[in-house]
């Protein structure tokens, strides 16, 4: 699964980091949010089993990718 978004995209030196807890890349007042939404993702989806990572380029948007296992 894919997510893809036409955003403010971010350097690649930030994506190690943003599926870390309370990591925010822009102040409070710039953008919104706590900095947790990734990182409860990633838990979820490595819980079942699955990977998650992004790949993003600034000024352009950001992918977020996902795996889920298959059941057998």
């Amino acid at each position: 699964l894919t997510i893809k978004d036409n955003g403010i995209g971010m350097d690649e030196n930030q994506l190690l980091n943003i599926f870390d807890p309370f990591t925010r890349l822009h102040t409070k007042e710039a953008f919104e949010g706590t900095g947790l939404g990734l990182a409860i993702c990633k838990k979820i989806i490595e819980k079942a089993g699955g990977e998650i990572w992004a790949e993003s380029k600034k000024e352009v948007g950001s992918v977020i990718f996902l795996t889920f296992p298959r059941k057998i």
